[in-house]
């Protein structure tokens, strides 16, 4: 299975990160922490490489904390910095917001010496269904950006006011036109960072479950019985169809079903 999606809503999206950077003191990265390397889209990068950008790891909730633990200190420098987060819990945007301004602190400091309360403006970036408008939602304290568990929710972006002259632009999630790396790929879509209805699910399902024996066999044993293939689960399950023969394709989406809502505990595949 050959895996790329680059819709044009993506291309459109890449070209208005671009002419909107103009206006942006730093760039809101947003990772998903079960795959925070394969999250890392190159040509948004590229793009946002001169700005001060702060990671959000994202989806702390379902990730490996030691895994995170290792890769973390890559991510912190003069110009970056990171923080763990779960976008679904309100009550927490000041941690963003307080690690935003401390990026910008030196233009805040400037503005300040001259009696002048300035507005900082963040652009929230990252890969599809990473979390992005539901962490926007939080910085607002209220439903300003449209949410779901899919890819390509969000088609255009916006600029909005999250209070204490913070604005911040929510913009589509996007992948790159050639996703050259298919170990890279089947790890976006097995998060959802990838359209459902362009891949073989049985498939799909099938390298999931060989990954994670491989890397997390415990999760095999503990969800699955053992069984690491989609006729094992489907037996084991009694997932049948009227004729007697296994349903595999409920089988694989049910094993999908199972990571991508975190049944088979805290993994983190990078």
């Amino acid at each position: 299975m050959k895996i790329n999606w680059f819709p044009g809503h993506m291309r459109k999206a890449l070209k208005d990160i671009s002419e909107q950077l103009k206006k942006v003191d730093v760039v809101t990265y947003i990772l998903d922490s079960r795959i925070p390397l394969s999250s890392l889209n190159p040509t948004l990068s590229q793009l946002t490489e001169n700005k001060p950008i702060l990671y959000v790891f994202n989806k702390i909730d379902m990730a490996d904390k030691n895994k995170l633990d290792a890769i973390l200190p890559r991510f912190k420098s003069e110009k970056t910095d990171y923080i763990l987060f779960n976008s679904t819990l309100s009550g927490k945007s000041n941690l963003i917001t307080n690690k935003i301004k401390s990026l910008v602190s030196s233009k805040i400091k400037k503005y300040q010496s001259k009696g002048i309360k300035p507005t900082i403006r963040t652009m929230v970036v990252g890969v599809p269904n990473c979390g992005k408008s539901t962490l926007v939602n939080n910085l607002c304290k209220k439903a300003k950006a449209i949410t779901g568990d899919k890819a390509g929710v969000t088609k255009r972006g916006l600029w909005l006011p999250i209070g204490d002259c913070i604005e911040v632009y929510d913009t589509p999630g996007t992948l790159y036109p050639n996703l050259a790396d298919q170990e890279v790929a089947k790890k976006l879509a097995f998060v959802g960072s990838i359209r459902d209805e362009i891949l073989d699910f049985v498939e799909l399902a099938q390298e999931l479950l060989m990954f994670l024996g491989k890397t997390y066999p415990q999760t095999i044993n503990t969800r699955y019985n053992g069984e690491k293939t989609l006729e094992g689960i489907a037996n084991l399950r009694k997932f049948v169809l009227s004729g007697g023969e296994l349903d595999i394709e409920r089988t694989a989406r049910s094993v999908l079903d199972d990571f991508r809502k975190g049944r088979l505990g805290k993994l983190t595949l990078d």
